[in-house]
């Protein structure tokens, strides 16, 4: 940036949802913190009216002179109501005293007691209150030229509430509903009333014209009819649209123009999806520019008054959800999603850098949730994603959320232990702050001494998580029989969220195919630093990074962040053997290096028209490429030797195990990411070199009790303000602070590094090695649970194993979307993964299609029973609809899992995804008129596609194209199960990694566990239907009868114990006989 700017006052601002984060850097590099409310709203306690018209607050006599002059003013009651109101006319910070433009009821001056709050506010918005504060100016004085860099989540809310700008969808004649079909899939597939998302867009216009899939123009536009529906729709108040013509991204001419007809009919506000997606795909591309439309007029809005404010001179940039800066004016609906989270990744990725670590996991933990992230050199950065239900194509970092934070509320649902994902809000909050609130993770911190009630801003209510705890445990006994001591309990739940937590981490590194262990896990938010030493043991994570700015690491982020542009260009064409030169079919403006050279060029030109230096530019390549029929690309960076095929299949292996050296690769689209490196005032130290050198031990003066395992400990209890560089803190200790807590668990300890950060590690020497800390982290584990895997199971470890078993489920499906070819798969989302034990009974399944589910257990049983010598390596397929199938398209890939030691079978994992094509005698292999299954196409009753880890893909391949109907796209087969393949070798892999963590009894004891938890739980849900008779009747299209009665009766009198239930019998008795055509129950 230019000189001029460095020698103004600089504000780096994070806009969240409650708390607006400011560090105001001063032309001398001094910085402060400021945090205010972001309502903009400050609170103060009535202390007295010295009369009708002034009233004191002695808490206010640091404030900066006359500063509250012009601010309104409100008195508010207990409940929080508003009783009184007026403006400030004049303020004297000398002694606090507040003098009102209006006096204030004389019934109110009798009835005052200090149990009143008042608050005070402008129109001026967080930001502004935060830079009034820094430079002490009051509302009558105007803000002098500053730097502002600012995160918000202004578009974030209006998104949420759906409170964004009136707008219209503009596309193509006989479109007009394709973002309501969307790809058919359901987000909740399980719920029984099914509710539509309801559209960002009020008014549709479809347009007469027609573009090819080629860019060829089939229908001109039709100028007149377009311009009497946009006219329709100005007429009727819509504000903003959204053009997204059919292949559009080809040829954007007839969007080109309708934005020209819609400027000279007065809309201000225009989104073209060939401008703001030109990417092929015209539901996302659709979304992404309604998403445009809906909210940039908003932040245009918010944009325009802080500008107002700032008055001339000022310098406004925004951060985007990719986590690069951008002139305030540019900033985009689009973009703006992730702006502050963004800010936290920028934040957690500069300050391990300047550490030393060039690899980091962020790990954000606040009030209602946790976002997790990984920086590996490189943003992690999604290009395709859903957010608040809307599908958006625009670049945005890969954060990971997980509804568990210090909010949330655990409870028991009468089999396990739950944490989350509810929470209990501000508003009453835990149940420690005394306002009738549930149990939270915040309370489990308290009661076990990890958060000292004594440090916290306002009094907390001890007692009251006392009793909410009793009250919990006598429940879990009267249910389960097991009676936990109050300590163990709370550790119990805080073990479920760390668990949870360490979850989303693998996530993003696991299941991406990255270690954790390489990684330092960088601690911010106000929750993060009392749980990452034990989510790190958790993941055999040797090393935490806790910064002094970690409460406001987002906004320090904002200020480190580069000036950044992104731009994209769709390709879709094979990429050549030689990738630097121009491939076969394309003409030369086409090629990748003319087309990488014209995305650079206008983007380092925007960067530098914002006075960003050329030496400071930066440039990356690189290219989203897939496998030709596949869906989902993978974004693969310029190699430096220009292979991108080896590049590309280095990455495929690692993510999913497998690749296809015969197969080809398609280019879907080039992009190019110009940077304008941060030049901003020193708020960190330069990098540093992690040593143990010159450390000393801290030699603490305050002891407390708090409890660590189920133990109790006599721990530090530490000021950070009071440690000095070098300084090492030995667990057990409390670090408190202003903002935060940290918690450093025994057998770990906290040394101060130069920059004031604490860098936590193992205090073993033997622990410095990752595989030593893995080693550590299954000791750890199994110690907690080698009691418990016994015949009846501990409600802690049973919700720990469901929700590891679900995650293990649910990435094999992610796996499988994301290798699948068939658009029934990766679009339509018409599969399901599942985990089985070694009889073949279901023991978890992700949220996947019901259907399904309720049958493949029937398959494995089959599979198990033709094959009673199953071998390590072995995978098994199946289509057969009278062994657990639902009919031909649906097929299914099951695989053994044994014991590496005893050979031993131990479970299985299955997929089962629908085929587009399985022959028969109509395309599509669904065919209403069949009459056999030969008709319907390729049956595979009993395919063993691995024997002992060989394959047989040409045996398979010989099978799909034999029969009288063979399949019509028999390669396409063979991709969906080498899809359905490695789904299930990421399932084995997983499940072979939690046994290696826990052991295989313990594995195999909570699987039957979760087993007898789902009967449990069933027979709950008839116990509360109520003993009586239900039936339902339908008929088919043919008339004939489908009839079914569910009698639940009660249980035999001389039952007793758990088994004194309800028992349902289900009777189909009045169903049709067999018909003669396809369907039938099996």
């Amino acid at each position: 940036m230019s000189n001029d700017k460095e020698s103004r006052w600089q504000f780096w601002i994070d806009v969240g949802g409650t708390f607006t984060d400011c560090l105001a850097c001063s032309p001398d590099e001094h910085v402060a913190r400021y945090k205010v409310l972001s309502s903009a709203v400050t609170k103060g306690q009535l202390r007295s009216f010295s009369s009708p018209d002034s009233f004191v607050d002695s808490s206010r006599t640091s404030d900066p002179p006359i500063f509250w002059n012009g601010y309104r003013w409100r008195l508010l009651d207990r409940q929080g109501q508003t009783i009184a109101e007026s403006h400030v006319a004049a303020f004297d910070h000398r002694a606090g005293v507040f003098r009102l433009a209006a006096p204030v009821e004389s019934e109110l001056l009798r009835s005052s007691d200090n149990g009143w709050v008042y608050e005070l506010d402008t129109d001026e918005g967080a930001p502004l209150l935060a830079i009034r504060r820094a430079l002490q100016l009051p509302l009558c004085e105007p803000i002098p030229p500053v730097v502002v860099r600012l995160g918000t989540t202004r578009g974030t809310n209006a998104l949420l509430t759906r409170r964004g700008a009136r707008t219209a969808f503009v596309t193509t004649r006989g479109f007009g509903d394709v973002l309501r079909i969307g790809y058919q899939n359901r987000p909740r597939l399980f719920e029984l009333k099914i509710r539509k998302p309801s559209p960002l867009y009020e008014a549709v216009a479809e347009i007469n014209e027609r573009t090819a899939a080629d860019g060829a123009v089939l229908q001109p536009l039709d100028e007149e009819q377009a311009r009497s529906e946009l006219l329709r729709l100005r007429q009727a108040g819509i504000e903003s649209l959204a053009i997204c013509l059919l292949n559009s991204y080809q040829n954007p001419g007839h969007e080109e123009r309708l934005e020209q007809l819609a400027g000279e009919l007065g809309f201000a506000e225009i989104s073209r999806s060939s401008r703001v997606a030109p990417l092929r795909k015209i539901v996302s591309r659709g979304d992404t520019t309604v998403v445009d439309a809906y909210l940039t007029p908003v932040l245009r809005t918010y944009v325009a008054r802080l500008r107002e404010s700032l008055g001339h001179g000022s310098s406004l940039h925004l951060l985007t959800s990719a986590g690069g800066l951008v002139e305030a004016e540019r900033f985009h609906g689009k973009d703006s999603v992730l702006s502050g989270p963004a800010g936290g990744v920028v934040g957690f990725s500069r300050v391990a850098e300047r550490c030393g670590f060039s690899r980091a996991i962020g790990f954000d933990m606040g009030g209602t949730s946790t976002d997790v992230s990984r920086y590996d050199g490189r943003f992690d950065l999604e290009y395709e994603t859903e957010k608040a239900g809307v599908r958006v194509v625009a670049p945005m970092m890969a954060i990971e959320t997980v509804a568990a934070g210090g909010g949330s509320i655990c409870g028991f649902d009468g089999v396990k232990l739950f944490v989350g994902p509810d929470s209990a809000g501000a508003d009453p909050g835990p149940a420690c702050y005394g306002r009738g609130g549930p149990l939270t993770v915040t309370d489990m911190n308290v009661f076990l001494g990890r958060v000292r009630p004594e440090h916290f801003p306002f009094a907390l209510d001890v007692r009251a998580i006392e009793t909410q705890l009793s009250e919990l445990a006598e429940t879990i006994a009267e249910s389960t029989g097991l009676r936990y001591q109050l300590a163990d309990l709370a550790d119990g739940l805080l073990r479920i969220a760390n668990a949870n937590m360490a979850t989303a981490i693998r996530s993003i590194s696991i299941a991406k195919g990255y270690d954790p262990r390489d990684y330092v896990l960088v601690a911010f938010g106000g929750a993060a630093p009392q749980h990452a030493v034990a989510v790190a043991r958790e993941l055999g994570i040797g090393r935490v990074l806790n910064h002094p700015d970690a409460g406001v690491l987002s906004a320090l982020g904002i200020g480190l962040a580069d000036v950044v542009r992104h731009r994209a260009s769709g390709i879709y064409q094979p990429l050549t053997a030689e990738p630097r030169q121009r491939r076969p079919g394309l003409t030369r403006s086409d090629d990748l290096e003319i087309v990488f050279s014209r995305l650079a060029a206008e983007a380092t030109d925007e960067v530098l028209a914002e006075g960003v230096p050329r030496d400071r530019i930066l440039v990356s390549r690189s290219l989203d490429l897939r496998y030709h029929k596949t869906d989902s690309p993978l974004h693969i960076f310029e190699p430096d030797d220009g292979d991108w095929r080896t590049a590309f299949e280095r990455e495929h292996e690692r993510q999913y195990g497998y690749t296809f050296s015969n197969r080809s690769l398609e280019v879907v689209a080039a992009r190019v990411a110009v940077h304008g490196r941060a030049d901003s005032k020193a708020a960190l130290p330069d990098a540093l070199t992690v040593s143990r050198a010159g450390a000393h031990p801290h030699k603490p003066s305050e002891f407390v009790t708090a409890h660590f395992a189920g133990r109790e400990h006599q721990t530090a209890l530490v000021e950070r303000t009071r440690l000095e560089i070098g300084e090492v803190v030995r667990g057990p200790a409390i670090i408190v602070e202003q903002l935060s807590t940290t918690v450093v668990e025994p057998d770990w300890q906290g040394e101060v590094l130069p920059g004031g950060e604490l860098l936590l590690t193992p205090l073993s020497k033997s622990a410095e090695s990752s595989d030593a800390r893995r080693r550590a982290a299954i000791a750890s584990s199994r110690e907690r649970v080698c009691d418990e895997a016994t015949e009846q199971a501990d409600p802690i470890q049973l919700e720990i194993f469901n929700n590891h078993f679900a995650a293990i489920a649910e990435q094999m499906g992610i796996t499988l979307r994301n290798t699948a070819t068939s658009v029934n798969v990766k679009e339509r989302l018409d599969y399901s993964c599942a985990i089985f034990d070694a009889s073949g009974d279901l023991v978890v399944n992700a949220p996947h299609i019901p259907v399904h589910l309720g049958a493949m257990s029937e398959t494995v049983r089959r599979i198990i029973a033709d094959n009673p010598e199953m071998r390590p390596g072995d995978t098994f397929i199946t289509n057969d609809p009278y062994r657990g199938g639902s009919h031909l398209p649906d097929v299914t890939v099951v695989t053994p899992v044994h014991d590496a030691t005893t050979g031993q079978l131990v479970f299985f994992t299955a997929s089962r995804a629908h085929h587009a094509e399985i022959g028969g005698i109509t395309p599509g292999s669904m065919p209403p008129q069949s009459r056999s299954l030969a008709e319907e196409g390729v049956l595979i009753r009993n395919f063993r596609l691995f024997a002992a880890g060989d394959p047989r893909w040409q045996e398979l391949r010989t099978l799909l194209s034999s029969g009288p109907y063979p399949s019509r796209s028999v390669e396409d087969n063979l991709s969906d199960i080498a899809a359905q393949v490695a789904a299930n070798r990421q399932g084995v892999r997983d499940l072979l990694r939690l046994v290696d963590h826990y052991s295989l009894a313990v594995v195999m004891a909570y699987m039957r566990h979760i087993q007898v938890a789902a009967e449990q739980k069933m027979r709950a849900a008839l116990t509360r239907l109520g003993v009586g008779e239900y039936s339902f009747s339908d008929a088919l299209d043919d008339g004939s009868p489908i009839q079914v009665r569910i009698t639940i009766s009660p249980p035999p009198v001389e039952n007793s114990g758990l088994s004194r239930v309800p028992q349902a019998t289900i009777d189909f008795t009045g169903t049709g006989n067999v018909l003669p055509g396809n369907l039938n129950a099996n």
